[in-house]
C-alpha cells in the first residue's frame, strides 16, 4: 500500500491511497466465506458455496463491494500512521471511479486535522480577578437560614402572607379537560412573592384563608402545554406561620458547636470566605487560560467544529427536555436573543478547541506523562460526576475506549497547571492570588507549611542527583 498528503488548508488534508489488488485477497475471503453463510442456493450447504457459484447467482461486483467496505477502516488507518496526520473527526471517503477487478485500488480520503501551533510565551502570564468581601449582609442571610431551619410551623387562623406556609389543591384544565401531571393535592407551599410554582399564584394566595377556593389563567412552566394558558383552580387547606427562634447564644448552642452567636457568625464569615475564595480561583485559572489563548492564532477545523457545536446545543437540548423546559424558556431565564445564544455558543466551542490544542501541544512540549494513580484520579473525578462507582466508570471506560481520552484529559490538566503555577494573577486591590497554595476546601497553605514543602522538594532533588 502506497498514501501520499496534500494540504488543501492549515487544518485539512487529503490522503490518496494506492492498494495492489492482491492485498484486498483476505477481505475477498472474509467476504465470500459471509456470503456463503448468509445465501440459500440449491445443492449447496450454507457456508460450503464455492466463490465461483457465489459469483455467477449474487456477482462478483457484490463481493468486491462487501471486501473493500471492509478493508476500508483498515487502510485508512495504516494511511494515517504512514502519512503521520492527525485526524480531527471522521473523513470524507471517495473510492477510485476506475477501478477494475484484479486491478490496483485506489481511494481519497479528506479529513480535518490538527493545526500546527507555535506556542507562545506562557511562563510568568499576568492576569487580574475582581476582589471579593464579605459583607455582614451575607452573614445575615446564612444566619437567617439556619435559623429557618430550627423554626417550627404554627397553623393560624388568619389570611395568608408573604412567609406563610400554605398547604393547597391545585388542578389545571385547558378546554374543561384535567390536564395530566398538573394535579397536586395537600402540596406545601411558601408565599414568598415570587410565584415559583405557577405564574400568579402568590397573588392569588394572598389574602386567602383557610377553605377558600379561587380560579385564574395562567401559564404552565413545563410538560405538554408548557407556555399555553390553562384555567387553576386552587383549594387553600390550612395556612401556617413559620416562627423561628430567638438569636442569641441559647440558639448558638442548640444549632451548631459553638457556645456564642459571634462565633457561629465568625464561623459562616470564614466559610463564605473560603467559598468565594475558590470561586475566585476558578476565575483565576479561566483568567490565565484566557489570556494563554490570546497570544497565538490557532486556525480551526469548521468541519469538526461544527459538529462540536452541534453536539453542544443536542446535549442542552436532551437536558432541557430532561427538566421539561423548552429552548425557548432556557433563552427566557438567561436573558438571550437566538443569535446571542448561537453566538455563545459558537464561542465557547471555539475557546475550548483551541485550548484543547495548544495544552495538547504544551504537554508535548514539556513531555508531560500519565501515571496509573494520574489515571486512577480522573476515572474517580469523571465516576462522581456521572454518579457511578469508580470500578463502573472504569469498566466503561475500557469497553468504549474512553482511556486515551482520559489521558489527553490529565495531560491538559497538568499543562494547565504548569502554566498556572507560574502566573502572576492579582485582584484589581493588587493583592496576588494564592492559586499554587490553595487547597481544595477553600484554606490557603501556612508559611511553615510551605517552606516544610520546598525543604521537602529540595531534599529529593538532592536525593535524585
Amino acid at each position: 500500500m502506497k498514501s501520499a498528503v496534500e494540504t488543501l488548508s492549515p487544518t485539512r488534508v487529503r490522503l490518496t491511497v494506492e492498494v495492489p489488488f492482491e492485498e484486498l485477497k483476505p477481505n475477498l475471503d472474509a467476504a465470500y466465506k459471509e456470503i456463503a453463510k448468509q445465501v440459500t442456493i440449491p445443492g449447496f450447504r450454507k457456508g460450503r458455496i464455492p466463490p465461483p457459484i457465489i459469483d455467477q447467482r449474487v456477482g462478483r461486483s457484490f463481493v468486491l463491494d462487501q471486501a473493500i467496505n471492509d478493508a476500508l477502516p483498515a487502510l485508512y488507518s495504516s494511511a494515517v500512521q504512514e502519512t503521520q496526520v492527525e485526524p480531527v473527526g471522521q473523513p470524507e471517503v471517495k473510492l477510485d471511479d476506475e477501478f477494475v477487478d484484479g486491478g490496483e485500488f485506489k481511494f481519497t480520503a479528506e479529513v480535518d486535522v490538527r493545526p500546527e501551533i507555535t506556542l507562545p510565551e506562557y511562563q510568568g502570564i499576568e492576569a487580574s480577578v475582581d476582589a471579593f468581601e464579605i459583607a455582614e449582609s451575607e452573614v445575615d442571610e446564612q444566619v437567617e437560614s439556619l435559623r429557618e431551619r430550627f423554626g417550627s410551623l404554627q397553623t393560624v387562623e388568619r389570611p395568608a402572607q408573604d412567609g406563610d406556609h400554605v398547604s393547597l389543591d391545585l388542578s389545571a384544565s385547558k378546554d374543561g379537560e384535567p390536564v395530566e401531571n398538573a394535579q397536586l393535592t395537600g402540596y406545601s407551599y411558601k408565599l414568598a412573592g415570587n410565584s415559583e410554582l405557577v405564574e400568579g399564584l402568590d397573588d392569588v394566595l394572598r389574602g386567602k384563608q383557610a377553605g377558600d377556593t379561587a380560579t385564574f389563567v395562567s401559564k404552565l412552566p413545563a410538560g405538554d402545554l408548557a407556555d399555553q394558558e390553562v384555567d387553576i383552580t386552587v383549594t387553600v387547606q390550612s395556612v401556617k406561620e413559620q416562627q423561628l427562634p430567638d438569636l442569641d447564644d441559647e440558639f448558638a448552642q442548640l444549632a451548631t458547636e459553638f457556645d456564642t452567636l459571634d462565633e457561629v457568625r465568625a464561623d459562616l464569615s470564614e466559610r463564605l470566605e473560603r467559598s468565594k475564595r475558590i470561586e475566585q480561583a476558578r476565575e483565576a485559572r479561566d483568567a490565565v487560560l484566557l489570556k494563554l489563548l490570546e497570544a497565538v492564532d490557532v486556525p480551526l477545523p469548521e468541519a469538526a467544529l461544527a459538529q462540536d457545536i452541534e453536539q453542544r446545543h443536542d446535549n442542552l437540548r436532551h437536558q432541557l427536555g430532561h427538566a421539561g423546559l423548552t429552548e425557548e424558556q432556557y433563552l427566557q431565564a438567561e436573558g438571550q436573543t437566538e443569535e446571542e445564544f448561537a453566538a455563545d455558543l459558537e464561542k465557547r466551542a471555539r475557546d475550548a478547541m483551541k485550548a484543547e490544542f495548544i495544552l495538547d501541544e504544551l504537554g508535548k512540549k514539556e513531555e508531560l506523562s500519565v501515571s496509573e494513580d494520574d489515571l486512577t484520579s480522573q476515572i474517580v473525578m469523571r465516576a462522581q460526576q456521572v454518579g457511578v462507582s469508580p470500578n463502573e466508570y472504569a469498566d466503561l471506560a475500557m469497553k468504549q475506549g474512553m482511556v486515551p481520552s482520559l489521558v489527553r484529559e490529565v495531560v491538559r490538566n497538568k499543562a494547565l497547571n504548569l502554566v498556572i503555577d507560574s502566573a502572576t494573577v492579582t485582584d484589581n486591590n493588587g493583592q496576588p492570588i494564592e492559586l499554587k497554595w490553595l487547597r481544595p476546601d477553600g484554606t490557603i497553605v501556612p508559611e511553615d507549611e510551605r517552606n516544610a514543602d520546598a525543604e521537602a522538594d529540595g531534599s529529593s532533588e538532592s536525593d535524585e542527583n
